[in-house]
């Protein structure tokens, strides 16, 4: 019975010392959490150690020739531990001398100024006390040098923390196609659609916290490195990039344009060379502020009319040669008249001619004529074209096509023939441009694309080869139908003005009318155009496609061939004049004398010492600077030379010296084939002088 006790006894001491203890710490644990919680909370927050994130070097951004378009420069803040261990030994002594060089450095405060502020934060015990922000390499190498801070992390208190900002070498050219990336922010370009390439691996760094938002780095041996990003080879040449914006802008500007946009393509691979996108701001001058070229879907107007040619000579309903009655340039459909821009019409006229003169009465009739009863057959042509699909980019924003059809409750009966001439759909320019390469790549549609390598530390990690869309649009008897009439545009139709003696350019001209947001063209008495040229060169074997769009030109000019075709012409002519590949070689060295050999050319001034030190006699013209001499049948005789400062000069008959000397000072960059006397030059004498122009010369 005692024993029955005294367990009893002990057991009941057990449980009164247990929960006294556990009393105890519910009580200490209630202390913690609610009596002193907002003590151990800034305990906690004061001593908290993590890991943060190390941004990792984005990858840099090139040109198809290697220049850098993108890249991410270091920037640093400057930090001082005013508590650092061993800064006792040198803060008194040189405190002063480092407020004197911040001082001279920056010119945003005294030396007395930095020095009062210095010792203040000393005495604070300031271990992340910030010195400078934001600073380039350079500054932060001269810092390095400056007292106390020379001596680094652990005897001076240099804290250094980087971070890296995305600089354009190049500043706004193809700003809006190069893009950004951003997080939390829609993503936009080449830098949004390869981000992933481009960002790499975040590395990590032990910090602690010292104070309200303020986190001082701990030892590096806890750091992880982070892995830099790719880099980006994009498939744009930043020459013929500059000379697209320059044109474009030049246009503009002459025209008082809203917006346009220009993009140049390599027929056989689709890729993009150039792109250009300009809006007119506030102050009249004009900026990269949207990708107009691929987000801007319009009714394109008569460049349209291609893709009904070629509709109707897949389908055998018409032929080139077939002829329309223009019916006096108006002709009736339903309720709505359909007009040619040309008062009076064309009389009867065959579609290849409608085609070259853009007439919309001669077209519309071909197109309403064979698909009237059946109008699902003309759409469905048009889709079997890839003109109702996305091109499938990778940058964002691409504007799907609107192609309509007849169960679309739109659609009218005079739907047909406003679709045939480009009114009623919707296409972004690079949409209409895909189309327009595919028929200069006899009807292999290709995938246009901006990228055409990733690259890490310059080794080659992966390749986008061409990508073809459509093997064959149409047949090749079509193809081979439209070609002829795209070259009569420029030959002798809407876009004669174009036309040059030294290659071919095949296109199509458009000018069409903007829909207001209420699905009018008239608003208070105004309507607005949009001109467009597209078309590919030399057409003869096809190098480049190109469109260019301006939209709501001002100054009572509005037709494609005046607004937009200079711009085509004003970069074809360029890209042409600097890449010998694709000029003919029946042309190369087309410009040649057939009697070189007796022929001569040199400097006045030169040519008369050589007479006078050899005693012969020769007249020479009076004030000219450069004089050719000739060989007769029995004495030497002269001409000058005479050379215009915005043409190329004729160096035939010179020696290299001289030719160099002459075509250099033009701003002509030249390439030398051979010795001797300048025989054959590749851009003939006369041609104006283009921005980048480069010619070969060949020497024998």
């Amino acid at each position: 019975m005692n024993d029955s006790k005294d367990i009893l006894g002990r057991a009941r001491m057990i449980f009164f010392v247990v929960s006294f203890f556990g009393i105890l710490i519910l009580g200490r644990a209630f202390s913690i959490g609610v009596i002193n919680r907002d003590y151990w909370q800034a305990k906690k927050e004061h001593q908290t150690i993590k890991f943060r994130t190390i941004e990792a070097a984005r990858g840099n951004v090139y040109s198809t020739d290697g220049s850098l378009l993108a890249t991410s420069l270091p920037i640093y803040d400057v930090r001082m531990d005013l508590r650092a261990e061993h800064l006792d030994k040198v803060f008194k002594k040189e405190v002063d001398s480092l407020a004197y060089y911040l001082a001279k450095n920056f010119k945003d405060k005294t030396a007395s100024e930095y020095s009062a502020i210095l010792k203040r934060e000393r005495a604070k015990k300031n271990r992340y006390f910030l010195l400078r922000r934001g600073v380039k390499h350079n500054v932060l190498k001269l810092m390095k040098t400056f007292p106390i801070l020379k001596y680094g992390k652990y005897r001076g208190g240099l804290i250094v923390e980087t971070q890296n900002r995305r600089e354009m070498p190049f500043r706004h050219l193809a700003l809006r196609t190069l893009g950004k990336y951003q997080e939390g922010v829609k993503s936009i370009g080449i830098e949004g659609a390869y981000n992933d390439f481009l960002q790499g691996i975040e590395g990590k760094q032990l910090v602690q916290k010292i104070s309200n938002n303020v986190w001082r780095p701990l030892n590096a041996e806890n750091e992880i490195d982070p892995k830099e990003g790719n880099d980006i080879v994009t498939s744009i040449d930043i020459i013929i990039q500059d000379v697209a914006e320059a044109e474009l802008e030049r246009q503009l500007k002459k025209h008082n344009a809203q917006n346009g946009c220009v993009v140049l393509m390599e027929v056989e691979t689709g890729y993009i060379r150039a792109i250009a996108n300009l809006q007119r701001d506030a102050d009249s001058t004009y900026d990269e502020t949207y990708n107009f070229a691929i987000g801007n879907g319009t009714e394109p107007g008569s460049t349209f009319k291609l893709a009904s040619l070629m509709a109707l000579f897949e389908d055998g309903l018409a032929k080139p040669d077939d002829i329309y009655d223009t019916h006096g340039g108006k002709v009736r459909f339903g309720n709505r008249w359909m007009k040619d821009s040309h008062e009076g019409g064309y009389g009867k006229i065959t579609l290849a001619d409608a085609f070259k003169l853009s007439s919309n009465t001669a077209i519309s009739q071909a197109v309403n004529q064979a698909y009237e009863n059946h109008p699902e057959k003309f759409i469905s042509r048009l889709k079997k074209f890839r003109l109702d699909q996305s091109l499938g980019i990778d940058i964002k924003g691409e504007r799907p096509p609107l192609i309509k059809s007849p169960e679309n409750t739109s659609w009218s009966g005079t739907t047909l023939p406003w679709m045939s001439i480009g009114y009623e759909s919707r296409l972004t320019p690079l949409q209409i441009l895909a189309f327009y390469n595919a028929v200069a790549n006899n009807g292999k549609f290709m995938k246009p694309q901006f990228v055409e390598e990733i690259r890490h530390r310059g080794q080659t990690i992966q390749k986008f080869d061409p990508i073809v869309l459509n093997e064959a649009i149409c047949s090749q008897n079509t193809i081979d139908m439209l070609k002829p009439m795209l070259e009569s545009v420029v030959e002798d139709g809407t876009a004669s003005n174009l036309k040059n003696p030294f290659f071919k350019i095949a296109g199509k001209t458009g000018t069409a009318q903007i829909a207001y947001d209420n699905g009018g063209y008239i608003k208070n008495g105004e309507r607005k155009y949009q001109a467009s040229f597209v078309g590919y060169f030399p057409a003869n074997k096809p190098k480049y496609s190109c469109i260019v769009v301006v939209s709501a030109p001002s100054n009572s000019v509005y037709y494609g061939n005046m607004v937009a075709g200079p711009v085509f012409k004003g970069v074809a002519d360029k890209v042409y004049a600097r890449n010998l590949e694709i000029q003919d070689t029946e042309q190369k060295f087309a410009f040649n004398y057939s009697e070189t050999e007796q022929k001569r050319c040199a400097n006045a001034n030169d040519l008369a010492v050589i007479m006078s030190k050899t005693g012969r006699k020769l007249a020479l013209p009076v004030d000219e600077e450069w004089i050719q001499v000739m060989q007769g049948p029995q004495a030497l005789s002269t001409s000058p030379r005479i050379s215009e400062n915005d043409m190329v000069p004729d160096v035939r008959g010179m020696g290299l010296k001289d030719a160099l000397f002459l075509l250099e000072n033009k701003g002509i960059r030249v390439k030398v084939n051979g010795r001797g006397q300048v025989r054959k030059q590749s851009v003939k004498a006369g041609t104006r002088i283009n921005q980048n122009m480069e010619i070969l010369i060949e020497l024998t």
